[in-house]
């Protein structure tokens, strides 16, 4: 599904250059589980964002299912981002006056074709929230501001969840019941990618890839 081949992006910090990623081949198949890790400045979080349509490597090839995406102008990586791609970040970002459904739905409000009624709500039913659809944010406890996130990124049944220290705020209870939601959305086919530092994170994976000074370190299955 996911295809990087010698992707390379760099950054300018005063008068160095900075090699974020150096030369990263990589590919992830459907339905995979991996988990990136590495220490901070490892180029982990870079390249979430080059995998995420939400930046561009300045050299080599990026493939989503077999399509250059390399080439694609900012409008069309916008579309395809949204509709294939969801995000769950360490911040929930959820809107502080809509409601957890209306959260979720919105995504929707930039889909390019007709969206069934009723997404929303059946969206916060996978993450187990739907008693919780007209709650506000501050009337959910973190973990399940955690799931609402995680439902506004499933509404349009993306093809690839990436996950970036989706555990980071939350206490070890709630922490652990977004690492069983994740392998739950694993097993029903969905391609999970998650970003951390955190060790018992990357044991939920099916994959490891460690991240240092921008290279692959390495490339394990779990055992």
């Amino acid at each position: 599904m996911i295809e990087l081949e010698r992707v390379r992006k760099t950054f300018t910090k005063g008068s160095n250059r900075i090699h974020a990623l150096d030369d990263v081949t990589l590919r992830v198949e459907k339905g995979e589980f991996v988990a990136i890790t590495g220490p901070s400045g490892s180029g982990k979080s870079t390249l979430m964002n080059i995998v995420g349509l939400l930046d561009r490597a300045e050299a080599g090839t990026y493939r989503l299912d077999g399509a250059n995406v390399s080439t694609l102008d900012s409008d069309e990586l916008a579309a395809l981002r949204n509709e294939r791609i969801g995000f769950v970040f360490q911040m929930f970002h959820l809107l502080p006056r809509t409601t957890a459904v209306e959260n979720v739905e919105l995504p929707l409000v930039y889909a390019r074709h007709r969206v069934p009624r009723g997404v929303g709500m059946r969206a916060l039913e996978r993450v187990g929230l739907a008693d919780r659809a007209t709650h506000m944010p501050h009337e959910l406890s973190g973990g399940q501001q955690q799931r609402v996130a995680i439902a506004r990124a499933l509404v349009q049944n993306p093809d690839v969840l990436l996950a970036d220290e989706p555990t980071g705020n939350l206490d070890p209870v709630a922490g652990a019941e977004i690492l069983a939601l994740f392998r739950s959305l694993h097993e029903a086919g969905t391609t999970v990618i998650v970003v951390t530092h955190d060790a018992e994170v990357s044991r939920h994976a099916s994959r490891r890839i460690d991240i240092g000074e921008g290279r692959i370190r390495s490339d394990t299955a779990a055992a």
